[in-house]
């Protein structure tokens, strides 16, 4: 019996999870549940609250109703910052790097607040510092080594993606928060990056995933959760959701 296949307490569990902004509500009643180690692909509509789940998940913003437990732990009243430093990690549809560092120093700073040991950019990273050691072995990882002097901005989309990833690795982050982490990369680089995620899953991190594109969500996803105007439409294996009748009138009746 592998790690992920023993009976344990769910990585992510969301109870009622409801999200309101003056009168509109945004997110109603989800529940989820997400075992360690597993992928949880998440679709649906523009504007059916994806977005809006993610940033709940990571503490960004805080849920109307409801609550959300982080390897059995309420972790409802804590916020982004606070959750990141029990496990959390969280990547965006627009690349959050710091473009004029170099993407060795991008994930260096990922390896130091890691073990609060940030001393700021102007610190140039030495090979015999720990969080150069984490950060390089982050970066091997995700294949950016030979790439680790270039300015951030300068990668390519797929690279950048990339590198957010080594950055989630570098940060130790074990319950990986994606969204459109394939939105911009040439059609070329959707596989390799897709196998990049299916292995850090492998290696017992837990996946939320966003992503538009269907093949990597099935290829990706032991479950798939479907949002549609802020409630969970369907919930289930691929092959029950792409079945799904509710789910096929969703999306206009195109296949999934």
């Amino acid at each position: 019996m592998t790690a992920r296949d023993e009976p344990q307490t769910p990585a992510l569990t969301a109870r009622g999870l409801g999200f309101r902004v003056g009168g509109a509500q945004i997110l109603a009643d989800v529940d989820l549940e997400v075992p360690a180690g597993h992928c949880l692909g998440v679709i649906g509509p523009n504007g059916a609250g994806k977005s809006t789940l993610l940033n709940l998940l990571s503490g960004i913003l805080r849920p109307s109703a409801g609550t959300i437990e982080l390897a059995g732990r309420d972790v409802t009243a804590l916020g982004a910052v606070a959750r990141a430093r029990l496990g959390v990690g969280r990547t965006f549809q627009t690349s959050s790097l710091f473009p004029t560092l170099s993407v060795l120093e991008n994930a260096r700073l990922a390896a130091e607040a890691r073990h609060g040991t940030v001393r700021g950019f102007w610190h140039r990273p030495r090979a015999s510092d720990e969080a150069t050691r984490v950060a390089s072995e982050a970066l091997a990882a995700v294949g950016l080594g030979p790439l680790a002097a270039r300015p951030a901005g300068a990668l390519s989309h797929g690279d950048k993606r990339k590198l957010e990833l080594a950055i989630l690795i570098a940060s130790d982050a074990r319950t990986l928060l994606l969204d459109e982490p394939m939105a911009g990369v040439n059609t070329e680089n959707v596989e390799p990056l897709t196998d990049l995620i299916g292995g850090l899953a492998r290696q017992g991190r837990t996946v939320v995933l966003i992503e538009h594109h269907m093949s990597v969500v099935v290829g990706l996803a032991e479950t798939i959760a479907v949002l549609d105007s802020g409630r969970l439409l369907a919930h289930g294996t691929p092959d029950e959701v792409i079945a799904n009748d509710e789910v096929q009138r969703a999306y206009l009746g195109q296949a999934l």
